[in-house]
């Protein structure tokens, strides 16, 4: 009787620290990058800047792609569902996320972005007829609450008087629910191919969208003729970093480890744009949006949380 052995360097990897630093690495810079975004806007069109941000990402997911040799060659029906997805989570996405970015602070947008799972969730109950039960509506109405605490400073009545928060919350806020519709949708189509090619397809989709929608040669290049040295450190950050090498290290992470253990690191997120922001942009960390922040968390570890039997 021949017994089946586990592939040993598999098993070492699941238990090593080196997949979970993978996925601490995107987890780091994304939640970085708000803070780069808001520098950035200080010099140059938002528009510039995605156009800029996702040409340079494009262009190291493609070579990370064929230096592993990855197959390129996809059939033109999932080329048509890439260039939707591009659509929806580069162009629109990013649209919505600079303009947000003007007036939000850039702690407030990356504790807003994290209610994402809570609208995946309220998808799932409203469009796929999912079971939500008690407890995960409970989750929902926790971040709910949390979030208003983070966008009123703690004074909530004054939100609703109109006396606080800005247009850029709603942007922001919008731009977590179209996150969730992307990913819904997404589910499906990216599971069919390999995650490094697909997200090659779609960011390059997206790019090619977000030329139209937000128009980059707008004040590009006079831009970066003047463009100070924070400015090309934040741009080499957006482009190379955080839209290719933090994507292939999220994908090579999830290769290895359950995705429920990778996305728990996704926690970290606004934690790290809190902190940054108050070292760099020097925004003040308010005890009311640390305590709003904590919530949102809460509620959504309860969207997340599996029933036990």
């Amino acid at each position: 009787m021949t017994s089946l052995k586990k592939d040993p360097l598999a098993v070492a990897d699941s238990h090593s620290f080196k997949p979970l630093a993978l996925g601490l690495v995107p987890v780091v810079s994304w939640g970085a990058s708000f803070i780069a975004t808001k520098v950035l806007l200080r010099e140059l069109p938002g528009g510039a800047i995605v156009w800029l941000r996702f040409g340079v990402g494009t262009m190291v997911l493609a070579a990370f792609a064929v230096g592993r040799g990855e197959r390129l060659a996809v059939p033109v029906r999932t080329l048509a569902s890439f260039a939707f997805l591009g659509f929806l989570g580069i162009a629109f996405h990013q649209w919505l996320q600079i303009n947000g970015l003007v007036t939000a602070k850039a702690s407030t947008a990356a504790w807003i972005i994290t209610t994402t799972p809570v609208f995946i969730a309220l998808l799932g109950r409203f469009v796929l007829r999912e079971v939500l039960g008690l407890f995960r509506a409970a989750g929902i109405a926790v971040a709910a609450f949390g979030v208003l605490l983070v966008v009123s400073g703690g004074d909530i009545r004054a939100l609703f008087l109109g006396e606080t928060g800005t247009t850029g919350d709603l942007l922001v806020l919008a731009s977590a629910v179209n996150w969730a519709v992307f990913s819904v949708i997404s589910r499906r189509i990216l599971k069919k191919q390999s995650p490094t090619v697909a997200m090659l397809y779609v960011m390059t989709a997206g790019w090619l969208f977000s030329s139209v929608l937000l128009p980059a040669p707008s004040g590009l290049w006079n831009g970066l003729v003047h463009l100070s040295a924070s400015g090309w450190w934040c741009l080499a950050f957006l482009g190379p970093v955080c839209s290719g090498v933090a994507y292939v290290f999220w994908y090579d992470a999830l290769k290895v480890l359950p995705a429920a253990r990778v996305g728990a690191l996704l926690y970290i997120e606004p934690l790290v744009a809190m902190a940054v922001a108050a070292v760099v942009l020097g925004e003040p960390v308010h005890t009311a949006a640390l305590g709003g922040g904590f919530l949102i968390l809460g509620g959504v570890w309860m969207v997340n949380r599996r029933p036990s039997h």
